[in-house]
């Protein structure tokens, strides 16, 4: 990065990323915006700046490491595999992912040379993209599970209470959708009370603690 601002401030240069980290570059697909004395400057040599491959890799790409944990999720979650307890795992490592990403500044990258002017422009992901990719899928595939539901239900309220609250909206939507897809997926009231309860360990957290929200719910125990 520190050639690509040198060669930027060298030629009065602002370098903009067409995709972000971990995107597919197709042949020949557009890899830069250049803004300022575009002609004095060497595309070819540009691109040579550039580190290419052929799969992500989370020591770059951030959200590599985000999908890796989903597709476990999803994997365990298959009618083949039908593992949920891996799922709750996979489900573990992504909120302690999304507490150290909500705590940080994600914006656009703007890279400045030494005087302050700007010379790279970095697209990068926002917290929703954090929050889609860890929640969404795994809902989807595993709204049925009953220790599904209520680890993704720990794990998001755990987010909303220990985050800032310009963190919260998207959470907050996540929460609305997993309790209408919880609603649709359990029939019986018993079943539905039960899966709506956070719970970080998915299903076998304390008893009496659920017995409590049970009785808030309103679930008829006798």
């Amino acid at each position: 990065m520190e050639r690509l601002v040198a060669k930027a401030r060298r030629f009065n240069v602002v370098i903009e990323f067409v995709q972000q980290v971990g995107d597919f570059v197709a042949l020949d697909e557009p890899l830069f915006y250049l803004y300022g004395n575009v002609d004095a400057i060497d595309e070819s040599r540009l691109r040579s700046l550039v580190a290419f491959g052929t799969e992500r890799t989370m020591e770059q790409d951030p959200m590599s490491a985000f999908r890796i944990l989903v597709d476990i999720a999803l994997k365990a979650l298959s009618a083949a595999i039908n593992d949920p307890t891996t799922a709750v795992l996979a489900i573990d490592q992504l909120h302690r992912l999304l507490r150290m990403v909500g705590k940080r500044s994600l914006r656009v990258e703007k890279i400045r040379d030494a005087s302050g002017q700007v010379r790279v422009i970095l697209r990068t992901p926002n917290w929703e993209d954090f929050v889609h990719i860890s929640f969404r899928e795994i809902r989807q595939c595993g709204a049925g599970s009953i220790q599904i539901a209520r680890r993704l239900r720990a794990a998001i309220e755990n987010l909303i209470q220990s985050l800032p609250e310009h963190r919260h909206a998207a959470l907050r939507l996540e929460l609305i959708l997993l309790d209408r897809a919880v609603a649709s997926k359990h029939p019986f009231p018993e079943d539905l009370a039960l899966a709506r309860i956070p719970d970080s360990q998915g299903l076998g957290g304390s008893a009496a603690s659920t017995e409590k929200q049970l009785a808030v719910s309103g679930v008829n125990r006798g």
